[in-house]
């Protein structure tokens, strides 16, 4: 099973989500990270289940939840790079993958 790590990056993402959403609802805000932090931990056990990304040259691939993508790095030991939490209207091609 590969071990998944959460970049700062990703973090940040991820607290730039609560803090939008908890605007206006908190309780919606807490479930909506837990979620998608969830749903990352399905790469455990298949990390290729993201489609392939293909203007990275390494192997990042996305996973989709809700209205959001989880940008991530599969490593050549097997193992999960977390490398960012995008909203679906956001252009992702202006970050470096």
């Amino acid at each position: 099973m590969a071990a998944i790590a959460w970049t700062d990056e990703a973090q940040r993402w991820l607290e730039d989500i609560f803090e939008y959403i908890a605007t206006e609802n908190p309780q919606a805000a807490t479930r909506t990270v837990q979620e998608i932090y969830e749903k990352a931990q399905v790469l455990a056990r298949f990390p290729e289940i993201g489609h392939r990304y293909i203007a990275s040259s390494r192997n990042v691939r996305v996973l989709l939840y809700g209205h959001y993508r989880i940008a991530y790095l599969v490593k050549d030991d097997g193992n999960i790079d977390i490398l960012g939490v995008f909203h679906g209207a956001l252009d992702i091609t202006k970050y470096e993958l």
